[in-house]
Formats: structure tokens, sequence, C-alpha cells
């Protein structure tokens, strides 16, 4: 897996809505309607980071927010493997 460089970075987070970089990660704080749906939500991250065998850090927080960040730790710092999985998790939010 081959790092990615700032401009790729930058480039790449244009399509993702609201999903940041600092600190040789992508990170993005979601806020759901209660406390269910952040575990919910946190569950299904959970089974996609285990299906993709790629681990976010996750963060439950004030009872409806989940900050996520994600990085490939192997590599130190950030490669389309994390985008991949950034997607995939937008697309639990929006399911």
């Amino acid at each position: 897996m081959t790092l990615l460089n700032e401009n790729e970075i930058a480039g790449k987070l244009k399509g993702l809505k609201d999903w940041n970089f600092s600190g040789n990660q992508i990170g993005k704080e979601f806020k759901l309607k209660d406390f269910k749906a952040a575990l919910d939500f946190v569950n299904g991250i959970g089974k996609t980071a285990e299906d993709m065998n790629h681990h976010p850090d996750i963060l439950l927080h004030s009872w409806n927010k989940v900050k996520i960040t994600v990085s490939t730790h192997s590599e130190g710092g950030v490669t389309a493997r994390d985008f991949q999985l950034a997607e995939k998790i937008e697309s639990l939010i929006n399911a």
C-alpha cells in the first residue's frame, strides 16, 4: 500500500462530505439522532472494518456523536484503503 501525498489526499477529500485530514489521518465526527442510533452506527462500522480487515479509531461520546479517524498504521499515514473505508462508512450513515 502506498502513502498518498497531501495533494492526493486533498483531492480525495473533495468526494467525502465533512471529512478532514489532520495528523496523518482522515476523520469525521457524525451526529446521530440518539444513543441507540449512534451505537448501531458504531456496530455497522465494526462489521465493515472487520470485513475489510482495516480498523478505524472510533469514539462514541456525548450520547449521540461518533468520531472516526482512519489511517493505515502499518504505512504511517493515509492510503487509498483509508478512503475506501471512509466511503463505506458514509454509505452506512446514508442507508
